[in-house]
């Protein structure tokens, strides 16, 4: 049985068909059945065939068919025109008079070249690549050791400055995350663009490999040298590290600098430990033992209030499940309204450093602004993107969610926008994974006043911290709070302690946490029922949007 399975492993079959092979066409070279003799010299009847038995198979060279006179097989190469031809072709065709020579001596030639390529190839090329592949990771591995080194030193320096000018050390940080960033960037493209090659060359070698022992003479007259392409290196990447200067000493002023960047400041002497503890226990703005309620507004928008956001102390642009955005001041009182060009309802809202509206158009995936009453395109985000919530930010730029309907769940990510430009698109982290997760929900945001970005990822029940280069900093999912429901983030606000407020649909509460994640306490006695939308105004009271009842409460927490 073994040895009949071996033996039905190793029958020839036919070209054609799967049948046993038992005829042989030398001109062509071609495996035939019985059967199929025919039906290829029925194919190529112009042609002329020299069919054998298969074991008296002769393995020679394949001339090509001419193409301009039928029945004909091309037996040299027009030197001038580079192009196979048969002798009526040269006596008395478009050939005539042209330089020609044996095919074979053309397959000839090829072969030798495609060897000598190849050997040039395995021998100097790949090495040297090689060789230069180890220098870029050297290169790299310095590069991240001054970016390590840097940041150390900033630390240090940080030390020697006071608490209020902690946004220049921030500045510092971010340019020079920026420049060593955009170093390692073109680094890592180099790199990238070496393995590349390496890669292709790789590729070329394997198929000219395969070429040596060819017999199908068009396959190897078609090959071209690729040498030019890889004897030099791409262009070298020209590294410009920025450095950290000071001139620390008492009594002088201090000044820092990096990457054109230049921040000073006189030295002063510092303030006592004492101090420090009492601005810190007693200063203006911490939070309230027991939240007051200011005011209940009731609204249309019943099973339906998703959004509200403030217009300086009092007033605020609220929506829902139409096209009806409505301006509401602390009384209730309608003051403005604005019918979207929606074709169902915005998908967010927000209000510009100018105090202008915005909101999300799924009619045309835009980003519209109000002037004069009127809709204007704002932005337009990426082809196949639909734009979700927003968010302006205190420097004038637009966080905007958006998401595209590929796979089983939309994906999600948040690109910043400065103007109609985009700054950065927020999705990866480190490892290439998506910071949000797939799904239905829209995800909210908020910038907090060191620049991180702050997402409600409903989608995950999780809240995302990222910082100003798009890095994870950390996720709070609700834990520590020790709820029995589930935690459900809908809205996401900060405040001017940099205090992150979320509100939890599930538990009817607020969290409150601090910048770094860390839960401080709870707001669940006001009577909110599904909260959602969240809004600071300028007088630091919070508007909460009631998802269900469709009120707003707003609350005072903080102390003034």
């Amino acid at each position: 049985m073994a040895t009949s399975t071996s033996w039905a492993q190793d029958v020839i079959t036919c070209d054609l068909c799967n049948k046993p092979t038992q005829q042989f066409c030398n001109s062509c070279q071609v495996s035939l059945c019985s059967d199929c003799v025919s039906k290829h010299t029925d194919a190529f009847k112009s042609m002329s065939h020299e069919i054998a038995p298969f074991l008296d198979r002769k393995t020679q060279l394949v001339f090509p068919a001419c193409q301009e006179h039928f029945g004909q097989r091309c037996e040299v190469n027009c030197k001038e025109c580079n192009k196979p031809v048969c002798l009526k072709c040269i006596v008395s065709g478009t050939h005539k008079g042209h330089d020609v020579e044996e095919l074979t001596e053309t397959h000839e030639n090829k072969i030798w070249k495609i060897k000598s390529d190849t050997e040039e190839i395995n021998a100097k090329l790949i090495p040297k690549y090689q060789k230069e592949d180890v220098e870029i990771g050297k290169k790299i591995s310095k590069t991240k050791s001054k970016i390590d080194d840097l940041g150390k030193k900033s630390k240090l320096l940080r030390k020697l400055w006071h608490q209020e000018v902690d946004n220049i050390f921030d500045k510092i940080d971010s340019l020079s995350q920026s420049l060593t960033e955009k170093n390692l960037n073109a680094l890592q493209e180099y790199h990238n663009k070496i393995r590349d090659l390496i890669s292709e060359m790789n590729t070329i070698v394997k198929q000219n490999e395969k070429l040596f022992t060819s017999n199908k003479l068009t396959e190897v007259n078609k090959y071209k040298s690729k040498l030019n392409k890889y004897e030099d290196f791409p262009e070298h990447v020209d590294l410009e590290l920025p450095s950290l200067r000071s001139n620390v000493e008492q009594g002088k002023e201090l000044i820092i600098e990096i990457g054109g960047y230049r921040a000073t400041l006189k030295q002063m002497s510092p303030p006592s430990p004492s101090a420090d503890v009492s601005r810190l226990t007693t200063g203006i703005g911490k939070l309230m033992d027991q939240v007051s309620v200011i005011a209940t507004i009731p609204t249309n928008y019943i099973y339906s209030l998703s959004g509200v956001a403030c217009v300086g102390e009092a007033e605020a642009w609220i929506y829902g499940s139409n096209k009806t955005i409505t301006r509401i001041d602390i009384h209730g009182a309608v003051r403005d309204t604005v019918t979207a060009t929606c074709q169902f309802f915005p998908d967010g809202i927000s209000v510009t450093r100018g105090r202008e509206l915005i909101y999300s158009d799924d009619k045309s995936d835009t980003v519209n602004i109000v002037r004069d009453g009127k809709s204007e395109t704002l932005i337009t985000p990426p082809q196949g993107w639909r734009p979700g919530r927003l968010s302006c930010t205190r420097s004038g730029d637009i966080l905007v969610h958006v998401y595209k309907d590929s796979g089983p769940q939309p994906k999600n990510k948040i690109i910043r926008y400065q103007g109609q430009n985009i700054k950065q698109e927020i999705n990866k982290d480190g490892q290439r994974n998506p910071i949000f997760k797939d799904g239905n929900y829209l995800p909210d945001m908020t910038e907090n006043n060191n620049g991180d970005v702050c997402v409600s990822d409903v989608n995950a029940d999780t809240v995302v911290v990222v910082d100003k280069m798009g890095r994870v900093r950390f996720r709070y999912n609700g834990t520590q709070a020790r709820r029995e429901r589930a935690f459900i983030p809908r809205g996401i606000v900060t405040d001017a302690l940099s205090q992150i407020i979320v509100a939890d649909y599930n538990n009817n509460w607020l969290h409150i946490l601090d910048q770094n994640g860390q839960f401080l306490r709870c707001v669940d006695n006001c009577g909110l029922e599904a909260p959602w939308g969240l809004s600071v105004d300028i007088e630091g009271r919070l508007w909460i949007g009631l998802y269900k009842t469709g009120e707003i409460k707003i609350i005072q927490y903080l102390e003034q």
